[in-house]
């Protein structure tokens, strides 16, 4: 048996490239996230829009990442990362000038964020199934490990970062520099070496390979138990990130540089969480250790929708993000090892779609509760069907703990 070593997938030219040009452009990323969230507060002051901007986001996922995951089977996948960056480059540059000079309104930040969104449905998918290609089948599970650490390192430094600018120098310096930060991952994607392999076999008609992906994820009852697990995860618990504008601001009263600091907590527990997996390495029971992660997870969120004290809302914020990353990079894990190369593709992209396409549907429910009953009241509510939930399907399908 080879000796698991945390970092062995970055002795990967192409993975190297790839990870340190993530780390930059997904670090710009979560800072505009935070300011966006912010900027959207600051024009409505109210926490509908807050769920309105976030549906606005994430409800391409749930429209268009299944046609992602068909392209991504379809068309070399680098060329399909390299073009949504430049796009999202551009996207990035437009709500900069706006909010630069002044003329920014809520509906500017919805639309944008709805084609940021859409041009996400068609990369994540791609990413994830595009990892294989730079690491082989040997380094695959270590990748998506370090995959998520510099996802979550991003996610910790991205907000953090931005809490302070807003705070110092205005909400259009994070777009700037988001918008500068896509020129790292566009580079790494220009310098990778990687062969054209042709695929001699004949490809599928679009509506074909649709029903490919959908008859392999029906018939694998594993899969399909993890993609409830996880869907269950997106729509009762992440509307959270949506709705910390209004604790940073009327609950906490921490103001913008809280805003980041409180995103920043979420994001260090799932870096964390990606570096105690990766130091574990293949781990025997990914069950156990998704199942934990899950019920970390809602636990700990549905004590913060009702703490008004600050570090006790920080550090419940951190084991939410501890216990979130448990149960998606294991997850992933499980899904990709067993699904065959040419769907992984489609089957990654019922994935995203379940991880984050639906978030826009909680997203709208949380804010509407939010706009009747409070924002904090809105969250215990999501947040106690998270918990439910999960135990529910963990009793029905008590199978999961032997994975």
């Amino acid at each position: 048996m080879n000796l698991y070593k945390p970092f062995t997938a970055l002795r990967h030219r192409n993975f190297r490239l790839f990870w340190f040009g993530q780390l930059i452009s997904l670090t710009g990323t979560w800072m505009h996230q935070a300011a966006q969230g912010w900027l959207v507060y600051e024009l409505t002051g109210s926490p509908f829009f807050l769920g309105l901007a976030g549906t606005a986001a994430s409800a391409p996922i749930l429209m268009f990442t299944m046609a992602g995951g068909v392209m991504a089977d379809r068309f070399p996948k680098r060329k399909i990362i390299l073009n949504a960056h430049i796009i999202l480059m551009f996207l990035a540059l437009i709500l900069a000038l706006l909010v630069a000079t002044g003329v920014v309104t809520v509906w500017h930040v919805l639309i944008l964020a709805f084609c940021i969104g859409t041009v996400h449905a068609i990369e994540i998918p791609t990413r994830q199934s595009f990892i294989i290609e730079l690491v082989g089948k040997e380094d695959l599970l270590n990748g998506i490990a370090l995959n998520s650490i510099v996802f979550h390192s991003a996610r910790m430094l991205g907000p953090a970062i931005a809490g302070f600018l807003m705070g110092s120098v205005g909400l259009a310096t994070c777009f700037f520099l988001n918008t500068l930060s896509f020129v790292a991952i566009i580079a790494a994607l220009l310098r990778m070496r990687i062969k054209n392999i042709e695929d001699s076999s004949p490809k599928s008609g679009i509506r074909k390979s649709f029903r490919e992906g959908i008859r392999y994820v029906r018939a694998d009852p594993t899969v399909s138990t993890l993609l409830i697990l996880v869907g269950i995860m997106s729509f009762f618990g992440f509307p959270y990130i949506s709705f910390l504008p209004v604790y940073a601001r009327d609950i906490l009263k921490t103001g913008a540089t809280g805003l980041g600091i409180l995103m920043g907590c979420a994001g260090a527990g799932a870096f964390t969480g990606a570096v105690g997996l990766a130091l574990k390495g293949n781990v025997s029971r990914k069950g156990i250790v998704m199942a934990w992660g899950g019920l970390v997870f809602s636990t700990a969120l549905l004590a913060f929708s009702i703490s008004k004290i600050l570090w006790l809302s920080y550090g419940m914020l951190f084991l939410a993000g501890v216990g979130a990353l448990n149960q998606i990079v294991t997850a992933n894990n499980l899904i990709q090892l067993s699904v065959p190369d040419e769907l992984r593709g489609r089957v990654m992209g019922f994935f995203t779609t379940m991880f984050l396409g639906m978030a826009p549907l909680g997203n709208f429910t949380v804010g509407t509760l939010a706009h009747y009953i409070g924002t904090q009241n809105a969250l215990l509510t999501s947040s106690s069907f998270c918990l439910i939930g999960t135990i529910l399907i963990l009793w029905i399908k008590p199978e999961i703990f032997r994975l």
